[in-house]
C-alpha cells in the first residue's frame, strides 16, 4: 500500500517511508528451497520489481540464480545488506529472522519472514491474503507468513467459517518430506533405491525410515503431548481469524511423499451446515479449486497440485460424529501457498 505508515508506536519500520511501486526486493535465504521458490514467483507473477538482490550465508556467495533472463550473485547477508531495499522477503530460519528482519525493517525495508520468530507477536500481522489482507495495513515494519498446514488449512476452512462460523475442528496432517529440507527429500530418496535393492537403510534426517511409512510427529513434543508443529494450527488460526475461541485437535504425521502437505478436517460449526452449501461456498473461495467427485476417482491429491498455485478440497461429506459437522480434505504445496507464494501475495498486497 504505497504511503503505508504503522499503526500505533513504530516498533521497527521508520514511518515516514514511502514504498515505491516498482520496489527494490531482497530475499533472504535466497538458495534455499523456499528462497528459490520465492524467486520463480517473483518472476512468474510479473512482481514489478526494479532490483532483485539476492541474500545467503557466506558458503553461498557466488551462487547464481537466474530471474528474468538475466544471472543474479548471491551476496552475504550482513547488518548492511538492506540499504535501498524496500521490501525484504526472509526465508532463513528464525534465528536469522530474529537477529536481522528488525535490522531490516530499521533500515526502511518492509519484511515479510517465513519463519516462525514473530508470527504470535502481537505488533506483527500474521497474514494469509485471501483471509486477512487487511491486517496488513497494521503492519509496523515486519508482516509474518504462517505455518505451512496453517495456511492451507483455512484456505478451505476460512471461507466455510465466514458462512457457518466453526468452532472447532480435528485434524490430521500428512506433511512431504520437503517440508524438512533438502536432505530429507535426498532421504526419502536414497531409502527408496536402498529397499529396491535390498541394501540396509541408512537414516540420517529422520528418526525412523520414511520410506513406506509414516511419522506420527511432526516438531518437538510439549508438555501436553502435542507437538509445536501441532498447536500452530490453533495458535495461528486463531489470530488469522480473529476468531479467539477457535480450537483445534490436530495430529501431524511426516508421510513419503516429495511435495505437497493434505490435511484431513473434521469441523463443527455453530450453524447447520449442508454438504451443498459448503461446496457453493468452496466453489467461490480465492485460491482454491473443488475436486470433489470420489465416485469417479477424483479428489486432491499432492501429486497433482504439487508446483500449482491453487490449493485444492474435496472429499465433502456431513460429519456422522459431530453437530453441524463437515469433513474435508484439503491438499495444497507446502512451498508455494505454505510458503513463498504467500510471502509473494504479501508484497503484492503492499502495493495497491
Amino acid at each position: 500500500m504505497a504511503g503505508l505508515t504503522a499503526v500505533g508506536p513504530s516498533l521497527y519500520w521508520p514511518a515516514f517511508f514511502m514504498l515505491k511501486r516498482d520496489p527494490h526486493v531482497a530475499v533472504v535465504g535466497a538458495t534455499g528451497a523456499v528462497g528459490v521458490e520465492m524467486i520463480h514467483a517473483l518472476e512468474r507473477r510479473r512482481f514489478p520489481a526494479s532490483q532483485l538482490t539476492l541474500l545467503a550465508s557466506a558458503r553461498s556467495v557466488g551462487n547464481r540464480l537466474a530471474f528474468r533472463g538475466t544471472q543474479i550473485a548471491v551476496k552475504e547477508l550482513t547488518k548492511d545488506s538492506f540499504d535501498g531495499i524496500d521490501i525484504a522477503l526472509f526465508s532463513a530460519g528464525g534465528n536469522i529472522s530474529r537477529e536481522f528482519a528488525p535490522i531490516a525493517a530499521k533500515a526502511g525495508a518492509v519484511v515479510v519472514d517465513n519463519s516462525s520468530a514473530f508470527r504470535m507477536d502481537e505488533h506483527v500481522p500474521l497474514v494469509v491474503p485471501e483471509v486477512n489482507s487487511e491486517d496488513i495495513a497494521l503492519h509496523q515494519g515486519i508482516i509474518a507468513n504462517p505455518n505451512c498446514t496453517t495456511a492451507i488449512t483455512l484456505m478451505a476452512l476460512y471461507p466455510l467459517h465466514r458462512a457457518f462460523k466453526v468452532r472447532r475442528i480435528f485434524a490430521s496432517s500428512y506433511q512431504a518430506v520437503s517440508g524438512t529440507g533438502a536432505k530429507a527429500l535426498a532421504e526419502l530418496k536414497n531409502q527408496v533405491g536402498q529397499i529396491v535393492k535390498g541394501e540396509p537403510v541408512t537414516k540420517e534426517v529422520y528418526p525412523h525410515q520414511i520410506a513406506f511409512n509414516v511419522l506420527p510427529r511432526v516438531d518437538s513434543i510439549l508438555e501436553s503431548g502435542y507437538t509445536k508443529e501441532e498447536m500452530k494450527l490453533q495458535n495461528e488460526g486463531r489470530k488469522i481469524m480473529h476468531h479467539p475461541s477457535f480450537r483445534a485437535s490436530v495430529t501431524c504425521v511426516r508421510v513419503p511423499v516429495y511435495r505437497a502437505h493434505s490435511i484431513a478436517v473434521s469441523a463443527e460449526f455453530e450453524s447447520p451446515v449442508s454438504v451443498e452449501a459448503a461446496r457453493e461456498v468452496l466453489m467461490k473461495a480465492p485460491g482454491l479449486d473443488v475436486v470433489d467427485n470420489p465416485g469417479l476417482e477424483e479428489y486432491p491429491m499432492p501429486l497433482f497440485v504439487a508446483e500449482r498455485d491453487h490449493c485444492a478440497v474435496g472429499r465433502l461429506r456431513l460429519d456422522c460424529a459431530l453437530e453441524n459437522g463437515l469433513c474435508f480434505w484439503v491438499s495444497g504445496d507446502q512451498l508455494l501457498k505454505g510458503a513463498a507464494l504467500n510471502a509473494v501475495q504479501i508484497a503484492e498486497e503492499l502495493l495497491k
